[in-house]
């Protein structure tokens, strides 16, 4: 739930002091609709008559609550005005010193357990949340989803009979399943988290309902198992639509709806609704967007035609808007494929008086990314150093069943996060295509790929021949940024590579080898800038690129020689451009070398304007004004 407006409640003059320094911290961080009040007088608070009159009258006008003083002035001021679980705010208790930030009340539906995490942090506090699924580490059943914009419902059956039941019999360990029909980067990380007595099905043939208290079930489909359960409704639908001109509204959503249950699908896993554009007006399609919370889309008939494969084109259709597909084409490019989980389905209105619009077309595709089917990930690796991939990249390695990894410049340590069964190649010693049919076998196997590239992918990666074999195959693929070795540079030179008023710009490129490079990037063109400039796979042709920089640089700017970045036998040679050339000579590299050139090495003049405080920006003042 969202706390942007904020109210604080102080017992004492020192509480006041406190709320104060939490609404500045606040207010930097965004939440800028913070009210402090306390029956104390203060330049920086709203006095008011006491705390339980205030809390009476005010409670529900604000998304969260933040009292400072003893906690039983909290709960004896909260205890009369509470209505529900689902509507109450969150409330958290803090003591008058600061030390321990306390979820009250709504730690989960209004979001109290994560806001006394941050007011914890930002005081410097000892968070206490004593929510039972937070104290063991297990997932929130109650709210599991929502940031990602999951439907929750829950069905009673054997072991339960409401969401509280669900919870009490998953956080005391009750056999559990958890039911993945669809993944998204959620699906991924429950994967991972899973508990010990939760098991893991993707078909719901494979659910053992005999044997489990608990079906946890991540799927737009309906089911109805004999056990409790809790859905999961992801929005994963994409839904084409067509009709005749000026079907009734009101008669349409009953009727969609209905065939959509019939055909046992969820409206919560809806996500997008498309029609041919001229239809863009029609009522009925406007009605059931908004019914559902989405946008109606439209495509152009050029478009609609070219999709390939439609299952059901119609000749009629044909003939009178010069398209064989509507709705099975429109849900196809919403999707992103040319599948269809439900194919075009004729549905007609009922007490419909003869001669009136009555006739409409549907047809549904699941969403490409949410297809639970084999997957790459171009991952960036980082310069070297293991500890310096992306939080993303190290889980997709751990869950992957495939790693291929540039073995001459990726360290092997770092495909140790694999786990255990998974298969780690070296793609050094394997030609494009080698690598490709590998990558292939187990995408189709319906595995997850983790291609492993050096830095980060879009900077001399050479995956765009990657791409263009994925795309060309129909293969789902991805791509993770990564740290790159110009970065690790920066660190290593203890740089910051851009300096107020001196170099704003860094250039990223390369020396004109045996890969050429274009007339119009030679590098004595790009010199011009005098920027900071990082040059990669260049070390080869150092005297080349010492004579073309010497054409616009000063033979006294900065320059370094960067030797295997991050990694544990990284070198770095700093000196001038004039002995730039000699420098690479003496250390004896030529292979993963980065040069940088530039008066930003080692600055230390020149301050920002960011922390300058005669400088204004959005969440600060200058000196002087108010």
């Amino acid at each position: 739930m969202s706390s942007d407006r904020l109210a604080i409640i102080a017992a004492s003059q020192q509480g006041i002091t406190i709320g104060l320094r939490l609404k500045q911290e606040l207010a930097a961080c965004g939440t800028t609709d913070v009210g402090l009040f306390s029956p104390r007088s203060g330049a920086e608070s709203t006095r008011i008559s006491s705390i339980t009159a205030w809390t009476a009258e005010e409670f529900h006008n604000w998304d969260a609550l933040v009292y400072f003083g003893a906690l039983g002035i909290c709960v004896r001021a909260v205890a009369p005005v509470l209505q529900s679980k689902n509507s109450d705010p969150a409330v958290i208790n803090c003591d008058e010193q600061g030390r321990f930030v306390q979820s009250v009340l709504s730690g989960h539906h209004g979001g109290a357990n994560d806001l006394a995490r941050r007011v914890a942090r930002m005081l410097g506090a000892q968070p206490v949340i004593t929510t039972s699924s937070d104290v063991q580490g297990l997932w929130p059943l109650d709210i599991l989803g929502r940031d990602e914009g999951w439907g929750t419902e829950y069905r009673a059956g054997l072991g339960g009979r409401s969401l509280t039941d669900a919870q009490a019999a998953f956080v005391n360990h009750e056999p559990t399943v958890l039911l993945l029909d669809v993944r998204d980067e959620l699906t991924e990380r429950l994967e991972r988290t899973c508990p010990d007595f939760v098991t893991v099905a993707y078909r719901y043939e494979d659910v053992d309902v005999e044997s489990c208290s608990l079906l946890l079930a991540v799927t737009p489909f309906l089911y109805e198992p004999p056990v409790q359960a809790v859905f999961y409704r992801p929005r994963v639908l994409c839904v084409g639509v067509g009709s005749e001109k000026g079907i009734d509204p009101e008669r349409f959503v009953g009727s969609f709806l209905h065939r959509l249950r019939e055909k046992r699908l969820s409206y919560r896993s809806v996500t997008a609704l498309a029609t041919v554009d001229f239809k863009l007006q029609e009522p009925a399609f406007q009605a059931i967007a908004i019914q559902l919370g989405i946008p109606l889309q439209g495509f152009e008939a050029q478009a609609l035609e070219a999709v390939g494969g439609v299952p059901n084109p119609s000749e009629t259709v044909f003939r009178k808007v010069g398209i064989h597909s509507v709705s099975e084409a429109a849900s196809a490019l919403l999707a992103g494929h040319e599948e269809w989980i439900v194919e075009k389905q004729k549905a007609a209105l009922e007490d419909v008086e003869h001669g009136q619009p009555r006739h409409f077309t549907f047809a549904v595709s699941l969403r490409q990314n949410a297809l639970r089917r084999g997957h790459i990930s171009i991952v960036g690796a980082g310069p070297g150093d293991p500890g310096l991939v992306t939080v993303r990249g190290r889980e997709l390695i751990e869950a992957a069943d495939l790693v291929l990894y540039a073995g001459s410049l990726v360290p092997e340590k770092l495909t140790e996060y694999a786990h255990a069964g998974a298969l780690v190649r070296s793609s050094a010693s394997m030609s494009l295509e080698e690598q490709f049919e590998l990558m292939k076998r187990f995408c189709l196997q319906g595995k997850l790929v983790v291609r492993l590239h050096t830095g980060d992918p879009c900077i001399y990666g050479a995956i765009q021949e990657q791409i263009a074999w994925f795309e060309a195959h129909g293969m789902p693929y991805d791509i993770v940024p990564g740290v790159s070795s110009f970065q690790a540079a920066a660190a290593a030179l203890n740089s910051q590579f851009t300096v107020p008023e001196k170099v704003q710009t860094i250039i990223l490129t390369r020396g004109n080898g045996r890969t050429p490079v274009p007339e119009k990037e030679r590098l004595r063109d790009l010199a011009r800038a005098r920027a900071t400039m990082c040059i990669f796979l260049s070390a080869e042709w150092a005297d080349q690129v010492q004579r073309e920089l010497e054409e616009e640089y000063p033979p006294t700017t900065p320059v370094a020689v960067c030797y295997r970045l991050s990694w544990d036998d990284q070198q770095v040679w700093r000196g001038e451009l004039g002995s730039l050339a000699a420098m690479v000579r003496e250390s004896g590299k030529t292979r993963t070398v980065l040069l940088v050139v530039g008066e930003a090495i080692g600055a230390r003049q020149n301050r920002s304007k960011l922390y300058d405080p005669h400088f204004t920006h959005g969440f600060r003042c200058s000196d002087g004004e108010e």
